[in-house]
């Protein structure tokens, strides 16, 4: 197996088309400038921490990654839950919530530092024919403050403690919204030889990109059962 603490390059833009309540919801404050700049720099690799993991496989086709599997361990996130009508709608502003904490709005009073990807948790209805409105929007504590978190002004954030886990990853680049959501899903579950293996209503959308990019890098990660 392979160590990797992975480091994936980002692309930054604006949307073409963006809808102008997500442009507001999405926009640039002063108080949010750094860790967003963070998170869509091309350079500058080392202040954006990723979430390390071990590779256990990777799967390829013609030199095409088809989906890694990996090994992720037990770690603290802060936690938001949003139900909004829209997906984006609802990682938009889970996203500022939790770029808030990051940025000084917690009882460190300090800022925490960048962490790449930020996870969203979705789950399916139950003919797993679209996903449901209620998402979990999750940032990742860096090492150095994974044993005592910092706690939120927030009192919608949450600090979880998240076991170690075994997923199935694909990357895909675009937008995220409840379609393309689906599509990827499905497009997973095609390549796995076993996604039975796996959860079936839960999935997470890494994302690796600031929600208003227009070439965001996602992927998705299917759950293996414990």
């Amino acid at each position: 197996m392979e160590r990797h603490t992975s480091h994936q390059e980002l692309t930054r833009g604006k949307r073409k088309h963006q809808r102008p309540h997500l442009r507001f919801l999405c926009s640039r404050t002063s108080d949010m400038a750094e860790p967003i700049q963070q998170l869509t720099r091309n350079n500058q690799h080392q202040e954006r921490e990723s979430i390390p993991f071990t590779l256990i496989h990777r799967k390829e086709k013609f030199g095409e990654v088809l989906y890694e599997k990996r090994q992720y361990g037990k770690a603290k996130w802060a936690c938001i839950k949003m139900q909004e009508e829209q997906y984006e709608q609802s990682i938009c502003l889970g996203f500022m919530k939790l770029m808030k904490y990051i940025c000084e709005q917690n009882s460190s009073g300090l800022y925490l530092g960048m962490t790449i990807p930020i996870v969203t948790l979705v789950h399916t209805n139950e003919t797993h024919s679209a996903i449901t409105r209620s998402v979990t929007v999750a940032y990742y504590l860096p090492e150095l403050l994974q044993e005592q978190p910092p706690q939120p002004y927030d009192s919608d954030i949450i600090i979880e403690e998240w076991p170690p886990t075994v997923v199935y990853t694909r990357s895909f680049r675009g937008v995220t919204n409840e379609d393309s959501i689906m599509r990827e899903i499905n497009f997973l579950a095609e390549l796995l030889e076993s996604p039975e293996l796996c959860l079936q209503n839960i999935f997470i959308v890494a994302g690796y990109t600031n929600p208003a990019a227009a070439n965001r890098h996602n992927e998705i990660w299917f759950l293996q059962r414990p």
